[in-house]
């Protein structure tokens, strides 16, 4: 199968060039744009499952799967080479199968959801071209074309989010998101260029590969200085890509964007690329404690810090965009715990459910012509029946009730930091994992919350917008279906070893990213009873939702009074973490920029040098210029005057 790996990144990236076209020319029908777009990622599916079945059968004779295919040596500088080359195995499968299998459904969805956008063509060139550079980003057998496939995604989330860019807030979103990820990509591009130095120092030929890397750090030759700053650096930029704190902040703008990009690129797919850098770059991480406890922390602190805020949105998007972030934060907590298989595990749970609650939101918003806010919804559970089954099945997921994929992974997690190893972790387990059970508590919270404002009680947007209500076409509803069956089912691949499962993609990725050995605290009784205990609070927070805003819905609005000022005002405002940002850094670089950039360096010297330069050649072209008097007899003096001196100077030397 390796000389078909890069038909799977070049399909999309083929169909984002045809699809361009015709954007450009408008050759193309609608229907053809339709059948093109969701091909090439249909058949990049297949051949994701043809590869994960290849690396299945290596596995079963022994050894770690392993896929690679070079097309040619892409960089040479002396004796620093990178290869044009990927890798896949058993976490790049993993990968692929979502970025494809996520991605197609995504696609189909779209054909409805976009039907009537003048842009049409051009939407799903960008969108081919994201899922192009996501493929190029999992499957990159070395750090430097991982990079080129980071950016890629970027910059096609900036495209995306900022689609309808002739209105004003949306084009400002997608420039907010490019800049932010900018931030967070400069420390990943220092953290390649600390790594390339380290091992220079050291008398190591350099390399990028990840597979050399590997080799290097289990031969202990890379000292610990270097490793954690270099851990510590790639970290800047997973918090870029996957919205974490401080870098969150461009994620619920993004909403911006059409919601299929939400589903794609802001739940599934992109958002995730941190989570997967570290887990692929597992060995480098595990040399550092210190690196590990800041991933941890970072995770559960964003966890915890988006929960509490999206209790208290209104626009139904904003809440799945802080849910992401929070989701985001229990992936990082796992990773940074060691617990690398668990932190993919819910990156997969994560897809399935995400992408139905961000992809069923759009049925929402479509059904009501537009309309965001959960306030001038209610009762949409009987004129949308299948957006509303698969929003509330999806919402079960994400809640982690008992046997669904989101119990699975998020019990798996809760389980890592429950029993985290000391060796890896400078933070007391017993901590991270009140945070992630608090964070967990409030995700079902605000989650219900949604379901019950936006599906049941009486319709309170007005009788000329619920004459409008009308359930989706079926290339919107069938997509729906099957990531709600996932959603529930999907934690099957993961069952754990508590419950008598055989922690099947634990095995899987064991090779690929290895997770280290838990330290056992309270005893598998005690653990069975921590679980039991967080199903009954579960379940106690459904009720709590119901009860307030089904039952009693005035106990919010007293709620929000009592709480009045400080706690309910800080999460409706986010914070303020952007009015603060804007305070301390957007102005005084905008004022930099205006005033001294511009103004000084820009105006005065830049243009200042050049229009100097110009005054010069002007003043010398007119003393130039009076010479030309168009006498015979002061052209023949001049000539005179030029012999004698050029005599003078003869005769002298």
């Amino acid at each position: 199968m390796e000389k078909y790996l890069w038909a799977i990144p070049l399909l999309p990236l083929l169909g984002a060039g045809i699809n361009g076209f015709g954007a450009l020319t408008g050759a193309l029908s609608r229907r053809a744009v339709n059948i093109i777009a969701c091909t090439v990622v249909g058949i990049a599916f297949v051949l994701a499952c043809l590869v994960n079945w290849e690396l299945a059968q290596q596995a079963g004779h022994g050894g770690a799967p392993q896929l690679v295919s070079t097309w040619f040596e892409w960089i040479a500088a002396g004796s620093f080479s990178v290869d044009a080359a990927l890798l896949v195995d058993p976490l790049a499968g993993v990968m692929l199968l979502v970025v494809t299998g996520v991605g197609f459904l995504i696609h189909v969805y779209s054909t409805g959801y976009m039907a009537h956008d003048p842009a049409y063509a051009r939407y799903f060139a960008f969108i081919n071209l994201f899922t192009f550079a996501m493929l190029l980003l999992v499957m990159g057998e070395n750090l430097v074309l991982m990079f080129v496939g980071w950016e890629g995604v970027g910059l096609c989330s900036y495209l995306l989010i900022g689609f309808w860019f002739t209105d004003t807030e949306k084009a400002y979103a997608g420039k907010k998101a490019f800049v932010v990820n900018r931030v967070g990509d400069f420390g990943f591009l220092l953290g390649l260029f600390v790594l390339y130095w380290g091992l220079k120092e050291q008398g190591i030929d350099a390399t990028l590969s990840i597979v050399g890397l590997r080799e290097i750090v289990g031969a202990n030759a890379i000292s610990g200085a270097v490793i954690t700053t270099v851990c510590l650096l790639l970290f800047v930029g997973a918090t870029g890509k996957s919205a974490q704190i401080p870098l969150y902040v461009w994620l619920p703008d993004a909403m911006a964007g059409p919601t299929p990009v939400s589903a794609l690129i802001h739940a599934a797919t992109m958002v995730t690329a941190g989570v997967y850098m570290i887990s692929r770059l597992s060995f480098l991480y595990l040399q550092s404690p210190l690196a590990m406890t800041v991933v941890a922390c970072v995770g559960a602190a964003t966890a915890l810090y988006a929960a509490t805020i999206g209790l208290t949105q209104f626009d139904i998007k904003k809440v799945l965009a802080y849910s992401t972030v929070s989701q985001l934060g229990y992936m990082f907590l796992a990773v940074g715990l060691g617990a690398f298989s668990a932190g993919i595990f819910h990156l997969v749970t994560h897809a399935f459910f995400k992408a139905c609650l961000f992809l069923g939101s759009g049925a929402v918003i479509h059904a009501m012509g537009g309309e965001q806010d959960i306030r001038r919804m209610g009762g949409l559970r009987a004129k949308i029946p299948y957006t509303y089954w698969t929003f509330l099945l999806a919402t079960i997921a994400i809640a982690g009730v008992f046997g669904t994929s989101g119990f699975m992974s998020k019990d798996e997690i809760l389980a890592a930091a429950l029993a985290a190893n000391p060796d890896y972790t400078l933070v007391p387990g017993w901590l991270l994992y009140s945070i992630g059970t608090l964070g967990a508590l409030l995700t079902t919270f605000y989650m219900f919350r949604l379901v019950f404002l936006t599906f049941f009680g009486d319709f309170r947007g007005g009788k000329d917008l619920e004459h409008h209500v009308h359930e989706s076409p079926w290339s919107m509803v069938v997509p729906l279906i099957v990531l709600a069956a996932l959603s529930i089912v999907g934690g099957l691949m993961n069952v754990p070893e508590i419950l008598h499962g055989d922690e099947r993609l634990h095995h899987w990725l064991s090779g690929a990213a290895p997770s280290v050995a838990r330290v056992d605290v309270v005893g598998h009784g005690a653990e069975i009873g921590l679980m039991v205990a967080l199903q009954v609070l579960i379940l106690g927070t459904i009720a709590l939702a119901y009860r307030m805003y089904l039952k009693s819905p005035a106990i919010p609005q007293r709620a929000a009074k009592v709480l009045g000022g400080v706690p309910y005002r800080l999460s409706y405002h986010k914070y303020y973490v952007d009015e603060i940002y804007d305070t301390l850094i957007v102005r005084p670089l905008h004022s930099i920029s205006r005033v001294f950039l511009w103004g000084n360096v820009d105006v005065k010297i830049v243009d200042g040098s050049i229009n100097g330069m110009a005054r010069v050649v002007r003043y010398a072209s007119d003393l130039l210029g009076r010479l030309q008097t168009g006498q015979l007899n002061g052209y023949a003096f001049s000539i005179v005057v030029g012999m004698v001196a050029i005599l003078a100077y003869v005769a002298v030397k």
